[in-house]
Parts: C-alpha cells; sequence; structure tokens
C-alpha cells in the first residue's frame, strides 16, 4: 500500500502507541510505503516544537531532530506540483493531497475532518489511521 500520512498521524505516531504507531511499524517492516514531502517535512517539524509535545519527545528518547530525520528516512520524498485549491477551510491540507498525487498513493492518512470529508482526491482514497490498518490487515 501506499500511503501519505497527514502530519497529526505522523507525530501521534512517532511519539505514541497506538494506530497510527501500527502504521509507522507497517512501514519500517516494508508493509506500507509511505511518501512525504519537504514541505510535509517542515510542517512536522514546527508541529514538533509545540510545547504539548516536549515531554512526549523527551520520552521517545530522540530529539525533535532525530524524529523527524528518522521519519524522513522511512518515507520516500516525492516532489509535488501545485493542485488547485482543494482544502477551502484549510489551504495547508492541499500539501497532502498533492504529495499523495505526486506519489501515486493509493491513500491519504488524516485525522483532519476537512481532508477526511472529501474522501477522496484524484481516486485516492481519503482515510482514518484506523481504516487504513483495516485495508492493510485486509491485503
Amino acid at each position: 500500500m501506499r500511503l501519505v500520512l497527514d502530519t497529526n498521524v505522523v507525530a501521534s505516531g512517532l511519539l505514541w502507541n497506538g494506530t497510527p504507531a501500527r502504521l509507522v511499524d507497517a512501514a519500517q517492516t516494508g508493509e506500507v510505503e509511505l511518501f512525504t514531502s519537504r514541505v510535509l517535512l517542515a510542517e512536522l517539524t514546527r508541529i514538533l516544537r509545540r510545547a504539548k509535545f516536549a515531554l512526549a519527545i523527551a520520552n521517545s528518547g530522540a530529539s525533535l531532530e532525530d524524529l523527524v530525520l528518522g521519519y524522513a528516512a522511512l518515507a520516500t520524498l516525492a516532489t509535488p506540483a501545485p493542485i488547485p485549491a482543494t482544502v477551502l477551510n484549510d489551504p495547508d491540507d492541499d500539501h497532502v493531497l498533492a504529495c499523495a498525487s505526486a506519489g501515486n498513493a493509493e491513500f491519504v492518512v488524516s485525522g483532519d475532518r476537512d481532508l477526511l470529508s472529501l474522501k477522496t482526491f484524484r481516486s485516492i482514497r481519503i482515510v482514518t489511521p484506523a481504516e487504513a490498518i483495516r485495508f492493510l490487515t485486509a491485503v
């Protein structure tokens, strides 16, 4: 399966056990292929710098930089082309869709209501982490 994980899913997957972590683990074992972009990695860095993540990062035993670089090494870097404005409530979400399109992803995995409400983008399904795990285990 070819996936783009929204940055909220990546942050959760890197810092806590749970469904998003299972997706990161699946990438580490080669069960799924992840795609990201420079814009999404920069967004991940910004998100992880928030004070609310400081304790979780400290408890992870890794630095913020190690987490981001580790994820960057796990994912294939895509070079997205601009797309027409799609997520009007949150234009930053268009970067996720552009990355998925550039990586020929099958799924965008997100917890973001604006993305999830689209359901699909250019035949790419937009699903929650739990739905992605269900697809993975059904394969």
